[in-house]
């Protein structure tokens, strides 16, 4: 049985319950499932519900469409970012997302089709699994685009999953992984031929998880949420080093213009 809790198949969040499954897709395929404020606004809320009256044993995140999981925040919400503090609220409202997701007591899985990126693959990587299809492609290519900066928590989470010295060189360098590059890495744990396949494989994991004991599984995320976030790290000198900086206006005004950025290191 299927309960549809969306406003309409043109909403920007689409939510639907399946078997105990719920299904969140990211719905802006025309924008490649770029995250509006609204997108990380209903994420959070349906995370929230889940956490304070567990009804679910499965949480998928999945973007419509084939070409894109999430590309990242639409550029026009950075726009809106004149100081420091909108700097650090924009940071504070993220995180506020993602540990939310984090928070959920049931297993949430990241179901990844054509690009990961930014945003998107921040919210892949606050999942419990990722699991991709081949023509999948993960990164942060912001060294390269904005030129702002991901947050210490987020790093942390990226560092957990593939160590240090593999999120030094992807956002060094810029490098979007492939399926398998991802997979190897231990960014993806289970990568597919193809979108059928992914829906197939999905099946498959949920058939298998709802024969676990749930309060083994939710005990276990939240031991490895405490451990994870044991230290809280100070970043807000490093936020506002980069969002209040003439690089990243000038990364986003060449973003928009579709032309390659003039760093300066100011």
């Amino acid at each position: 049985m299927m309960d549809e809790t969306t406003a309409g198949a043109d909403a920007e969040i689409l939510f639907r319950v399946d078997d105990e499954v719920g299904t969140l897709t990211l719905n802006r395929p025309q924008a490649r499932n770029a995250l509006t404020y609204t997108m990380y606004d209903g994420l959070r809320a349906i995370c929230e519900a889940q956490t304070r009256e567990p009804t679910l044993r499965g949480l998928v995140i999945t973007g419509a469409g084939d070409k894109a999981f999430a590309a990242g925040t639409d550029i026009n919400q950075f726009r809106e970012l004149h100081s420091a503090d909108d700097a650090l609220a924009y940071e504070t409202r993220i995180e506020g997302v993602l540990d939310a997701l984090e928070r959920v007591p049931m297993p949430t899985v990241a179901a990844i089709r054509g690009a990961c990126t930014g945003g998107g693959a921040a919210i892949a990587a606050a999942c419990d699994l990722r699991v991709a299809s081949r023509d999948a492609r993960f990164g942060f290519p912001i060294a390269r685009t904005l030129g702002n900066c991901l947050s210490a928590a987020n790093l942390r989470r990226l560092a957990a999953l593939i160590g240090a010295g593999r999120v030094r060189e992807m956002i060094f360098t810029s490098a979007l992984l492939s399926a398998e590059q991802a997979l190897q890495a231990g960014l993806v744990t289970t990568v597919v031929d193809d979108s059928a396949a992914l829906d197939a494989h999905l099946e498959d994991l949920f058939d298998t998880l709802r024969e676990q004991a749930p309060l083994t599984l939710r005990a276990t995320k939240e031991a490895l949420r405490r451990l994870q976030h044991a230290e809280r790290v100070d970043d807000a000198d490093l936020v506002e080093l980069c969002y209040t900086s003439a690089d990243f206006r000038e990364g986003l005004e060449a973003f928009l213009a579709k032309r390659k950025p003039t760093w300066q290191g100011r």
